[in-house]
């Protein structure tokens, strides 16, 4: 994921707050250190765009993982 292309995406709709979600196809509702990285990435773009970060959710078939809820969204 590019993050400038999520906040072209943004700045284009006027967006005040933005939640990432993606899948990951396989079952594995566990974030991986670049799930967590991009995370990181996209909050600090956020704050400097105005644009709050709200979450992050990892959806598959089991069910889903969001950063909020296991404080990696800081």
């Amino acid at each position: 994921m590019d993050p400038k292309i999520v906040f072209k995406h943004a700045l284009d709709g006027h967006a005040s707050s933005l939640i990432l979600i993606h899948n990951h196809p396989l079952g594995n509702m566990s974030a991986s250190q670049a799930d967590i990285n991009l995370t990181k990435k996209i909050k600090k773009a956020g704050y400097l765009l105005d644009i709050s970060f709200i979450d992050h959710i990892i959806y598959t078939n089991a069910g889903y993982y969001n950063f909020v809820d296991h404080s990696l969204v800081f």
